[in-house]
Order: C-alpha cells, then structure tokens, then sequence
C-alpha cells in the first residue's frame, strides 16, 4: 500500500502560516510598523489605498539591512530577535517570531528598498507568492521601505472574504492608534488613497493621546504615576463626568506594548465604583513597566494577550493607583494620614473595613495601599483570573442556618401562576391582546401604563413601547430615503478624532434621510445644522457622538448600520422612566404601539409588554 503522508511545499505552509498572522489588512500595517519600530525608526509613514486591499506601504528611517539578511527576511523563523528559548522570557522587541514577512509575501506581492548607513547602495527584493522575483542593488534612502500590493491574490476564497475599503480602514486606525499611543517618542504618518488621517510629531505622552483622540478630552484627563517593586504605571484616567456608553478610549500598555486584559480592565472599573451611572465607560490610558522575565507574551499570534507572573498583586496596584488619582482630583473621598488624631492603621492583613471622610478638596497625602487588602480582596473573590465572575465561598455548615424555616408552598404556587400569566413566547400577540385604547388606564411609578382589555390586564412598560414605534419609525424613514428635519437656531460644534471622522464619513448619507444635517468645519470640527424632528429633550452633540460610537461596532454591512442608527436615536429620544403622560400622550403610544405586526419585544430583544388574563388572576384568588 502506498504512503499517503508528504511534507507540504513551502509556499503552501506558508499560506497556511499566513492565516494566523495576516487575518487582514490591518495586520499587515500592524507587523510592518512593529518591524520599523524594532530597526530603531524615529519616523514611520504608512500609505494605504483602498483600505489595504491594493496597497499597504511602510517607510521608515531605522537602520535596514544588508543585501543577505534583506533576502532571509523572508524565510520562516528567521529573526534577529532571539538566539535561544531563553530569550523568550525576556522579551524587550516587539516581533520574535520571524514569520510575519514570510506569511506576507506568502499572500501578496512584495517589494522591498532597504539600505544601511554605511552602505553606499541598497537592495531591491521583489516577492510574489513565496518566490522571489527580483533581486538587485539599488540606489535609495537609509532605512526600509515595504510595499504590498494585491493581498490574497494568490487566494481568491480569502479575498472575497475582506470587508468593504471603509471598514477595513477602520480596523487599520484602530491598530495604529494602539502603536503610536504606546511610542510617543517616535513620529508617525497615516495616509488613505493619499489623504492624511494622521501626522502625530514625537512628542509628549499627553500631547499623543490629544492628537490621536482629539483635544475636546484633554482637559478631562488624569495622570497616574505609581511605582513598586512588582510595577510601575503611569498614563492617564479620564474623569467621572467624562465617562461614555462603550469603552471606545480604553488602552492598556505594558512595556510599550498594546494588550487586552479583562482582569486588569477590571481593576479599573471598579475604581470607578459609586462614582459612575452604570452603563457608562471610562476613558483610561494605562502604562505597565514590569521585568520582561515576569511576563508571557507568546501566547498568541497577534501578541495582544499577555500572562503575567503576579497579576492579583498588580490588579490590586491599579485599583490603588486609580483611586488615588480620583481622589487627587477631588472626585472621591480620602483619608487625610498626616492628622495628628488620625488613628493608627493596622497592617494590610487584619485591617478591618473602614470608611473615609470625606474632606472637600483632595490631599497629596493619600495613601490607596493602606486598605488595599481588604477592598480589593474582597472583589478578587468574586473575580477569575480572566475577569469572569466566579462563585464567593460560601460559609462552613451553612445549612444549618435554614434547618428551622419550612418552606412556603403557596408562595411558590402563587409565583408559578403569574409567571404563567406573562406571556413572552409567542411572537403573535394578535389573539391574546385585544385593546380597547379608549378603556381607563393609570400610569404605575412611573414606568408602566397598566390598563384592562377584552381578556385580562395588559402592563405596557412606557419607554420600552416608545422605543419600539420610534425605531420602526426611523428605520422606515431610512428606507424610503426621507426623514422631517428641525433648523437649530444655533447651530452646535463637535470635533471628532481622525477615527471618528472615517465612520462618520461612512454613515453621513444614511444620517440625512433620518433628519440631520451635517457640515464639514475642518480640522476635525463639524457643525450639525439640523436635527431629525421630535428630539428636543436629546442633546445633538451627544447623540451624534452615539451614533458614531454604535455604528463604529458595525460598519459591515449596510443594513445593520440602518438598525444602529435607528435604535440608538429611538433610545436617545424616547419617553424617560418617570414621566409623567398626559391622556391623550397615553392613547397615541398604546395606539402606535399595537398598530405594528411585532409589538412585543423592542429591537434588542427585550419585553415591551405583559398581559395577564382573567382566569389567572381569578386562579391567584381562588386560595
């Protein structure tokens, strides 16, 4: 019988290679700029056309290479990061792995000018697909210059597969904003289909965060400056009043590289605890300096998921050092340690829980490690390492607390049947809601408009309703192409961030037909002039800030950006818990509402309305 096991080609195990390492334009940008920044650039430009699908080019002045090592770039495995296994416990470069530019040029078409200082000519490499087609020396600047065209040219199945040229320019400026956020030394350039996104100079760390996030927020950041034996941090927390829905500017950086870290996010959250409305995000830029050897970043391909030797110890100093930058800035309460009557604190250990006073300006005495033990250790218990939530230990015996309480069976029976009375599961409400709009209703907190029908009782929860009839109101506006527009007498001003800008570029047409009007100031700044009719109680600035931010999640298909912004609006505008309607406000929404073919769930998928009919709630009774 024949072998049926073969060693596969080279330029085969390189396309495989590739599919973990090139997932899409932005990684290609993302392993270039890395190698720039590990040749010791001070100034990487990168060129994109048509979102990275026909070219992405890198130039930068480092040290390039020679005519042999230009040429072993290209093999895998081939680095100058490391020598040994050892070195990959002391990681101080951004790539190692030598197989970025061989899964590249595995998939698209190379070409390569590099020279070194001392050489009077440099080298010409030209790849395609694996195979080297050109190899000559040429005349050109010190440093590197990367350009590849045609991605997946070679792979028509991977190609067909790439987003629009918008959203794939999306996925490169969220990748470079993490590089140059954690290289504020070096200067960069971002240009698409020759119009510039970025041009950030070397500069400050705070003067990169306002040019990659814009200026409007600078003046609501604060600095974090810590240092102990396990970490030093330092970076910038945004302020409470300054928070945002999603966490669109949350970055943390450890040893001048980007990585996700639940655990660590966390830490950061919870500093905010109390000082927040739930839902909303804060804004942090946070720098991790830690001994390489304590760390592990070879645990995934793109590097952004990081192992760290001690990370409960260093989840507890971020949480310190958060607070105490709150507190610093008078947003918290602190404990002044230099009064004279101030008690003695015991040890991290034993310290009991304790509450601060709270002075009315804040102290540079602050002192976040004195309670670090308990407060922290107290959320870690109910945290896992990955940030999920894990069970607390519950107490020794704890059966015998409840040995003495029988159960209440009519409790339970009662639960059951109103349970059985609120029917969620059948999307067609048609033959058990009949309303009567003109039967007596009354408003209950607030919240529901609680009303009889031909078969029992009907709640209606009165923002949720009106969310639903104003989405399918936008979302047939944008349909039809035409929504009512309202002049502002004073026309209002948002900047926005160059990643701000592409997406709202993206979705502005789709903003007309719902209402707005939308003019370009320059420099970032633009001028809503018209707003879509019946918002008077949303803020245009903060609503369109919205759209931008949901529409940013989902710029892939057209028809889901129709839903963002449609649902985003109707949440923004629709009836507040705790408004109180008028009759006549009451019988137009129940009336809207059971106009629709699916009024019983909202666009997210929660319940809009309750209905409980008579032979349940006279069941209820019967005992």
């Amino acid at each position: 019988m024949q072998d049926i096991i073969h060693l596969l080609p080279d330029s085969v195990a390189n396309q495989i290679a590739a599919g973990e390492v090139v997932q899409r334009p932005a990684s290609i940008v993302k392993e270039l700029v890395e190698n720039s920044l590990d040749a010791g650039a001070r100034c990487i430009q990168t060129f994109i056309t048509d979102g990275g699908r026909t070219c992405v080019q890198v130039i930068d002045d480092g040290k390039g290479m020679s005519e042999t090592d230009a040429r072993l770039a290209f093999e895998r495995h081939a680095t100058s990061k490391i020598t040994t296994a050892n070195d990959l416990f002391s990681l101080t470069t951004m790539g190692f792995r030598g197989e970025a530019l061989a899964s590249i040029a595995a998939v698209a078409q190379v070409e390569l000018h590099t020279r070194r200082p001392d050489d009077e000519l440099g080298t010409l490499i030209c790849m395609s697909g694996s195979k080297i087609e050109r190899q000559e020396p040429v005349a050109c600047p010190v440093g590197s210059n990367f350009s590849v065209n045609n991605l997946f040219f070679n792979v028509p199945a991977r190609r067909k597969f790439l987003k629009s040229n918008q959203t794939e320019l999306s996925n490169i400026v969220t990748d470079f904003e993490r590089i140059v956020l954690a290289h504020p030394e070096v200067a960069f350039t971002l240009s698409n289909n020759k119009t510039v996104i970025y041009d950030l100079p070397a500069s400050s760390l705070r003067q990169r965060i306002n040019g990659v996030i814009g200026k409007k927020d600078d003046s609501s950041l604060i600095a974090l400056d810590v240092e102990t034996s396990i970490v030093k941090i330092s970076g910038y927390v945004g302020q409470p009043q300054a928070t945002r829905k999603r966490g669109q500017h949350q970055f943390f950086f450890v040893n001048g590289r980007f990585m996700n870290h639940p655990y660590f996010r966390s830490a950061v959250v919870h500093a905010y605890e109390n000082l927040i409305p739930v839902g909303e995000q804060p804004a942090f830029f946070v720098y991790l300096s830690v001994d390489p050897a304590s760390i592990d970043v070879n645990v995934h391909p793109t590097k952004t998921e990081i192992k760290f030797d001690n990370e409960q110890e260093i989840w507890q100093i971020i949480h310190a050092a958060v607070k105490e930058a709150l507190g610093r800035s008078a947003n918290i309460p602190t404990i002044e340690f230099d009064r004279e009557d101030c008690p003695d604190i015991p040890v991290m250990d034993t310290m009991p829980k304790m509450f601060p006073k709270q002075p009315s300006t804040g102290t540079k005495s602050y002192n976040p490690f004195s309670n670090l033990k308990a407060s922290s250790m107290e959320y870690n218990s109910q945290i896992g390492t990955n940030g999920s939530i894990a069970s607390a230990r519950m107490p020794d015996n704890w059966e015998t607390l409840f040995s003495d309480i029988q159960p209440n069976q009519n409790v339970q029976e009662q639960t059951d049947i109103w349970n059985q009375g609120l029917d969620y599961e059948n999307p067609d409400n048609s033959n058990i809601v009949n309303v009567d709009t003109d039967a007596p209703f009354f408003q209950y907190k607030g919240r529901f408009i609680v009303m009889p029908d031909r078969l029992g009782l009907l709640l209606v929860d009165q923002y949720r309703a009106h969310v639903k009839v104003l989405y399918e109101r936008y979302m047939e506006n944008l349909f039809l192409q035409k929504g009512a527009s309202q002049g502002l007498l004073f026309p209002e001003i948002i900047q926005l961030s160059p990643a701000e800008i592409l997406i709202l570029e993206e979705i502005q047409g789709d903003l007309e037909y719902v209402g707005f009007d939308i003019s370009n100031l320059g420099g970032g700044s633009y001028s809503i002039n018209c707003v879509p009719s019946n918002i008077d109680t949303a803020n245009p600035v903060k609503l369109l800030r919205e759209l931008i931010q949901s529409a940013g999640e989902n710029v892939d298909i057209k028809k889901q950006i129709h839903h963002v912004i449609a649902l985003t609006m109707a949440k923004a505008v629709a009836i507040p818990y705790g408004q109180v309607l008028t009759e006549e406000e009451v019988r137009v929404l129940i009336d809207q509402l059971f106009k629709l073919s699916s009024p019983r769930y909202t666009p997210d998928g929660t319940v809009v309305f309750a209905h409980l009919s008579d032979s349940l709630i006279e069941q209820t009774f019967k005992k």
